[in-house]
């Protein structure tokens, strides 16, 4: 039998979709055919939700810490007026979890045939690739009383970089840069310096640099002067293993050898150096090899941004062979990993011939000031207990810095907010000493 009247009226609003209808109204339909024939009607006169077409524009990357804009614009090809809430859905990392996340909800009032365009602002708290995930739409009749919803996939991604924190040490550096490379000319030549000029000999002198010749052509003692030498090459080895997971305070190890990565990269390039990238744990994560000075920043920027740790122990060997491929010729291997005695004794230690053999070889390493606070603990047991912990395990990071030294490795072992200055310091040295 056919259904008439309110039955039929009923029957009609049961079938709709779920979720059409206003929660408040739900309830009411069987009392009131009225209104239940208005909620009919609203839902009718919404403009249709899945016909609508969206196109995406705005940033793709951003720095940590820092604001990216997405624009999203809809057009409405129906003969409806689009009255909609939508919701652009991002991953929750692409907010400060203590801010408001209702940037991704939008009010929509769309005339047909027409577009509007709206922003979404993302502040990103973790570095690598952020995906846009569904944009859903829930048209609203004229009352607004029922919906109509659906969901578009609209593809975008947004990189979140490195923030390059350490970019305010750069032009104390360069000072010294220029002041090494130009204005103090150093008196003591070394595997990594060319003959500057020659001068008069001023007594304290080191006077193994006494050009005699020089010197028997003109009545004052010349001495030769030296500078360091430009176009040496670099190679930056970054541990991604499990060591570099290790967060020391809030900042994970890796994270804090990428920001002094980017240093040494800005400082090197500035004094005419070539410098090269190697990510790998066991097996090559990232590279960036042959870029010319004006672009290998953003490419190291670009290359470790999605780089994560990965939970397993690092190849030595294989880091190893890896790195004397990417350096073939003498170079400054910069080794960013960690200084514990376990995986230093048991990998890289027996590796490290091959590798000084040839090479300069400097490790960088993030220390946890933590171990240092429990170390001067007093005043309870539990104090002292915590000092002798800190005390022990000091004193084994010492011992393994020196096992590395007698190996001709220069060692930098320093917390994650001095790390970057630290290693740039020390290749400023070792650009000094004419040691590249």
């Amino acid at each position: 039998m056919a259904l008439t009247g309110r039955t039929a009226l009923i029957a009609a609003l049961a079938s709709l979709p779920v979720g059409i209808l206003a929660p408040s109204w739900t309830g009411m339909l069987a009392v009131n055919a009225p209104l239940s024939l208005a909620i009919l009607c609203d839902y009718a006169l919404a403009a249709p939700a899945r016909p609508l077409q969206f196109t995406r524009s705005g940033d793709t990357t951003v720095r940590l810490g820092e604001s990216a804009a997405v624009q999203l614009t809809v057009v409405n090809p129906s003969r409806r007026r689009l009255r909609a809430h939508l919701r652009d859905a991002w991953p929750p990392s692409s907010w400060d979890p203590g801010t408001d996340q209702t940037a991704s909800r939008h009010r929509l009032d769309v005339p047909p045939g027409e577009r509007r365009r709206v922003t979404t602002f993302l502040r990103p708290t973790r570095r690598g690739d952020r995906q846009a995930e569904r944009v859903t739409v829930r048209s609203f009749g004229p009352l607004g009383l029922a919906a109509r919803q659906g969901s578009h996939r609209v593809p975008w991604k947004v990189r979140v970089l490195p923030p390059f924190t350490s970019r305010k040490h750069l032009p104390s550096r360069l000072a010294r840069l220029r002041e090494l490379d130009g204005r103090t000319s150093v008196l003591t030549r070394g595997e990594g310096t060319e003959f500057d000029s020659l001068r008069t000999y001023v007594p304290g002198d080191d006077t193994r640099s006494i050009d005699w010749r020089a010197t028997a052509r003109q009545s004052a003692v010349a001495l030769r002067t030296w500078r360091p030498e430009r176009d040496r090459h670099i190679l930056i080895v970054l541990d991604t293993g499990r060591t570099s997971a290790g967060r020391v305070g809030d900042v994970p190890r890796l994270d804090a050898s990428m920001d002094a990565t980017l240093l040494l990269t800005a400082l090197a390039t500035r004094a005419g150096d070539r410098v090269d990238l190697l990510a790998y744990d066991r097996r090559v994560r990232a590279q960036v090899r042959g870029r010319v000075a004006g672009d290998v920043l953003s490419a190291m920027v670009d290359a470790m941004a999605p780089l994560e740790p990965e939970l397993v122990e690092t190849d030595a060997r294989g880091l190893s062979v890896a790195a004397l491929t990417h350096a073939p010729r003498r170079s400054l291997i910069v080794l960013l990993t960690s200084l514990d005695a376990a995986p230093v004794e048991e990998g890289l230690l027996s590796v490290l011939p091959r590798l000084t053999q040839r090479h300069t070889v400097l490790l960088a390493a993030v220390r946890d000031p933590h171990v240092e606070d429990m170390a001067g603990a007093r005043g309870t047991v539990d104090a002292i207990y915590e000092a002798a912990a800190g005390a022990q395990a000091q004193a084994e990071r010492r011992r393994t810095a020196e096992q590395l030294q007698r190996h001709g490795v220069v060692v930098v072992d320093a917390t994650p907010d001095h790390l970057a200055p630290a290693l740039a310091d020390a290749y400023l040295a070792l650009k000094a000493a004419g040691r590249l």
